[in-house]
């Protein structure tokens, strides 16, 4: 039997504040309330682990960047040490391999993530009606003692931060911890693509860092209020660092980690940075010699980037062939040019030899041929 116009309209508004997570418009859907992006480390595009750490830039779980000033040397990895029965596949690790026990005073190591103002909106940051946050992950370490969660507005002029300090307890033992963060009622988000709020998870803390009295309200950040009380993880190469399950949601309360499916959090990590080739016998794409010297490979990412994307790639001799009647052996990309957030042209110019106009797939000829796609905030 059909149903009338008001029958659908009551089902409507029956189901509406179940699939919103709660009664008001303010929230996410439920699907989608862990503002974090990969907080279950399952996706690393750039590999499962990078040694010898010294710097800082993204290793290997996708979204989370390392920060390293004069805090010893690492290795981080994709590890599968998690906490026993929470649905865990993956988790980071953070080992010491060299240690810096002496830190000086700006000597600084932690691992943050990075997100997009236009997502925060619904914080209502900037006003009397900002929304608290309230941060839950599961963390190991042999290292007991205290450390520093910080959430940085980047938008806010000065900037503002607030921190807060959470314990590791008991040593080599998965312990879940649950930190609430008030809203910050003097600065917005940014309604756009750029980066508007950062979250530092700290391991390393020179006196610039930790000299004053910890800041645990917004405020306009002094660098010396920051990370105070913050333990040296880097004073002893048996030092190790794990973490998982890394929620931030809106609100005062933490709800079960949100896992969702694994292509659904490869799509959010490839708007951010794209692993397009990686190894031998990889095709490239199809293309054309634009002259006996250039050839040009027309790529379509799979989803629409942040912002238009910088090109990296390893190169080395004769990492990709062209195949006319030959094979037409080159080293790298010259660059990428007709760039959008949905496309590019890679292009080479050096060490190609071909027809004006004659087309041809392009492919990898060696196990470290790389080619991606960053757009990172």
């Amino acid at each position: 039997m059909a149903l009338s116009k008001v029958d659908l309209e009551n089902q409507v508004e029956n189901i509406l504040p179940e699939t919103l997570g709660g009664t008001g418009a303010s929230q996410f859907p439920a699907q989608f309330r862990n503002i974090i992006i990969n907080g279950d480390m399952s996706i690393a595009q750039r590999g499962t682990s990078a040694s010898g750490i010294t710097s800082s830039d993204y290793f290997t779980c996708d979204r989370w960047r390392t920060i390293n000033n004069t805090a010893g040397t690492w290795t981080q990895s994709q590890s599968t040490d998690v906490p026993t029965g929470q649905g865990f596949g993956y988790s980071m690790k953070m080992d010491c391999t060299t240690a810096n026990a002496s830190l000086s005073a700006n000597s600084v190591m932690y691992i943050t993530s990075r997100f997009e103002g236009q997502n925060l909106q619904y914080l209502k940051f900037g006003t009397s009606s900002a929304q608290s946050l309230t941060m839950s992950f599961w963390v190991k370490s042999n290292k007991t003692g205290t450390y520093i969660c910080e959430l940085f507005n980047i938008d806010s002029d000065p900037d503002r931060q607030i921190s807060k300090s959470y314990t590791v307890n008991s040593a080599d033992t998965w312990e879940k911890k649950t930190i609430t963060f008030s809203g910050d009622v003097a600065s917005a988000f940014n309604n756009d693509n750029g980066r508007s709020l950062d979250i530092y998870f700290w391991l390393v803390a020179g006196t610039d860092y930790t000299s004053g009295t910890l800041n645990t309200s917004w405020n306009t950040s002094t660098n010396a209020n920051r990370a105070v009380g913050q333990v040296n993880i880097a004073d002893s190469t048996s030092n190790e660092w794990f973490i998982t399950g890394v929620q931030l949601e809106a609100g005062t309360t933490a709800s079960d980690f949100e896992f969702l499916p694994t292509d659904v959090n490869l799509r959010r990590c490839l708007r951010y940075y794209y692993l397009y080739v990686n190894g031998n016998a990889q095709m490239v794409g199809s293309g054309a010699y634009l002259s006996s010297t250039r050839f040009d490979v027309n790529v379509f990412f799979q989803v629409e980037m942040r912002a238009n994307p910088t090109l990296v790639q390893n190169t080395g001799t004769n990492y990709y062939y062209t195949d006319v009647n030959t094979l037409d052996y080159f080293n790298d990309f010259t660059g990428i040019t007709g760039i959008t957030k949905n496309r590019v042209y890679l292009y080479a110019t050096s060490n190609v030899s071909g027809t004006a106009g004659q087309g041809s797939t392009v492919t990898s000829s060696n196990a470290n041929s790389l080619i991606a796609f960053d757009s990172e905030l």
